[in-house]
């Protein structure tokens, strides 16, 4: 049983093998060429040129691989263009505002009439009271228990600076 499994299957592939080899050798390029009907093409060869011949060879009558090549009838359509254009904004100027307080309390002294209060810049301290001018920059305008109004002199803008809690 086994010697005719083993006959069937060595008939089978070389059968295979037979097939798989002979389109390759009996249907050649030559006969694509020559014509649809071989022995036609036989019979006038020698006495007739070819179809086509001392012409450029179209690309669509040569043999190709796809099976199923895409066609177009119309013509391709062009594609539109887009050109980026910058946009043009007019520079919105932006309003001038007074820049932080160089000003760090350090703490007060006195009674309500005669304050006076302690402010680092830097190295720098000031003692101010109420109403005085600071490097012609700043003034102070109102204490109060839990913080100090300035004026930013250049450009009239009130600022205010946290002093902590009341004594």
């Amino acid at each position: 049983m086994n010697t005719q499994r083993a006959v069937m299957w060595t008939g089978f592939l070389g059968l295979s093998a037979a097939l798989a080899w002979a389109p390759g050798h009996w249907f050649g390029v030559e006969e694509e060429e020559a014509g649809p009907i071989a022995g036609q093409a036989r019979s006038h060869a020698a006495s007739t040129v070819p179809v086509g011949a001392g012409l450029p060879r179209d690309e669509a009558s040569s043999p190709s691989r796809d099976l199923f090549p895409s066609q177009q009838w119309s013509p391709p359509q062009a594609l539109a263009t887009v050109s980026e254009q910058p946009v043009i904004t007019a520079p919105v100027a932006a309003a001038p505002t007074a820049p932080t307080l160089p000003f760090r309390f350090i703490g007060r002294m006195g009674e309500r009439d005669d304050l006076q209060i302690f402010l680092q810049s830097g190295d720098k301290l000031y003692v101010v009271r109420q109403g005085d001018v600071i490097d012609d920059t700043y003034r102070l305008d109102h204490v109060s228990a839990t913080e100090l109004s300035l004026v930013y002199l250049p450009l009239h803008q009130p600022q205010t600076l946290s002093v902590g809690s009341a004594p």
